[in-house]
């Protein structure tokens, strides 16, 4: 795994998100530099590639019942752009070390009352990973093993049941935080060494440049 800080791979990883997030409509050229950029991305963070196949397919199945309503043409280009954002972000989140995200994201330069939000948004996300790590067991034991198997098994009712198990086990742990005197802040401070802040500087940079790129050529 690439040996970098929680924090900055948390940043660079926010960087290739917003970055293709805010490409122009049907840019595809750039859409694929930063394609590019998440596969080694990644490749350099060594993401566990069934964990991180499996969490795709679910995903991507629920973004295309959103997205298919808009036509074919938008849907595609929609599809693929969150394919990338979602192939970023966990690619960072199945990486982390357990009960770490709240660690990265201590060193956001955002308010502190939308830190807390982000803390404890991390926290579930780690508890969704959670779920979904532990549905996908149950369905190997089902005899759906392998990548066709799963998403054979995901379907719209698999995803409700899922979130609704999260949004439980996050109540659970939330009473738990509140029986340890969670008072309703958490400690936010953390900050990036200069040379962490150079690189998200440079990778903002090329970011910046691709995505105002997207507008300015594309024809």
């Amino acid at each position: 795994m690439l040996k970098i800080s929680l924090p900055l791979r948390l940043h660079l990883s926010l960087v290739i998100v917003i970055g293709a997030a805010l490409l122009k409509y049907s840019a595809w050229s750039y859409l694929s530099v930063y394609g590019a950029i998440a596969l080694l991305w990644a490749a350099l963070l060594r993401a566990p590639i069934r964990q991180l196949t499996g969490l795709l397919g679910a995903e991507l199945l629920f973004f295309t019942l959103l997205a298919l309503p808009l036509g074919w043409d938008r849907a595609s280009f929609l599809l693929v752009r969150s394919l990338i954002c979602l192939l970023t972000m966990n690619s960072f989140l199945l990486t982390l070390p357990p009960h770490s995200f709240g660690i990265a994201l201590k060193s956001l330069p955002v308010p502190s009352g939308l830190k807390q939000s982000l803390l404890l948004a991390g926290q579930y996300l780690e508890i969704l990973l959670a779920e979904v790590t532990r549905m996908q067991r149950g369905a190997q034991l089902r005899g759906l093993s392998g990548t066709t198997g799963w998403l054979r098994y995901t379907n719209s009712a698999m995803i409700g049941a899922l979130y609704l198990r999260s949004l439980d086990r996050a109540e659970r742990v939330y009473a738990a935080m509140l029986a340890r005197g969670y008072n309703g802040t958490l400690p936010v401070d953390a900050t990036l060494r200069p040379k962490e802040r150079f690189a998200v500087v440079v990778a903002s940079a090329i970011a910046l440049l691709l995505t105002l790129a997207s507008y300015l050529n594309f024809r």
